[in-house]
């Protein structure tokens, strides 16, 4: 008898295509999930257990078209696949491992973020779906953002502007702030006491402050030497 591999016969991620083809029609849709994926890359950094997509399909059945959310977690899975990176993210290549995190950037060409698409996640078991309305004039009748939890099969709204999630171990929330020299509101993550994880840009002028406080404490301690009497090049 002739024994294979199941696996064998499914398309692999070369052989699939790497989205849906639909183009974003604002560019905050790709900015919002950049901005995540770069703030666990430094909280992350040694780490090599979890994959951040932005605007990636994700397959689940290879006669199926992908699902595409705007950003998506995986934890438990390899970080880095080959010098080129996933093509797109295969669950039967990733043992079956489903995203624990999807995210939406509703824009202004409605795309069924609380209806169908939050079926389609649903059904794939994605843990937390979150939908973020960026533009101001679009919230009338939504909340800026809004995190759901799976239980039962279905998704619950939880309670609050910044909602933790202990599987994850980190929170997800909005406030204003600096990225790629634009000033708007944005999603960062937060540890467990609320602290806001720092972004590539804040981590940069963190030490910009620090390496200048440093220097003003020399300066100053030269300084006091030197009304001793004593010179600090010297020593």
């Amino acid at each position: 008898m002739v024994q294979y591999n199941p696996l064998d016969c499914l398309p692999s991620s070369a052989e699939l295509p790497d989205s849906d083809d639909t183009p974003v029609d604002n560019e905050l849709q790709n900015l919002i999930p950049n901005l995540l994926d770069a703030i666990l890359a430094l909280a992350w950094s040694q780490r090599t257990d979890w994959f951040f997509g932005v605007d990636m399909g994700i397959y689940y059945a290879p006669s199926n078209p992908p699902l595409v959310p705007d950003g998506f977690l995986s934890l438990g899975v390899e970080r880095f696949i080959g010098e080129e990176g996933r093509l797109s993210y295969v669950l039967w290549e990733e043992d079956g491992i489903v995203p624990i995190f999807a995210l939406e950037v509703v824009s202004k060409t409605y795309g069924g973020e609380y209806e169908k698409k939050k079926i389609d996640y649903a059904k794939l078991g994605i843990l937390y779906y979150a939908i973020y309305v960026p533009s101001r004039k679009y919230r009338r009748k939504r909340e800026p953002l809004e995190v759901y939890r799976l239980e039962n099969s279905e998704y619950i709204l939880q309670p609050g502007s910044r909602v933790w999630m202990p599987e994850i171990g980190l929170a997800l929330g909005r406030e204003r702030g600096t990225y790629l020299g634009r000033t708007r509101e944005w999603l960062y993550w937060y540890d467990e006491a609320g602290r806001k994880l720092l972004t590539p840009e804040e981590l940069v002028e963190a030490e910009r402050e620090r390496a200048q406080q440093e220097k003003q404490r020399a300066e100053r301690l030269a300084q006091r030497l030197r009304e001793l009497g004593i010179n600090p090049e010297e020593i």
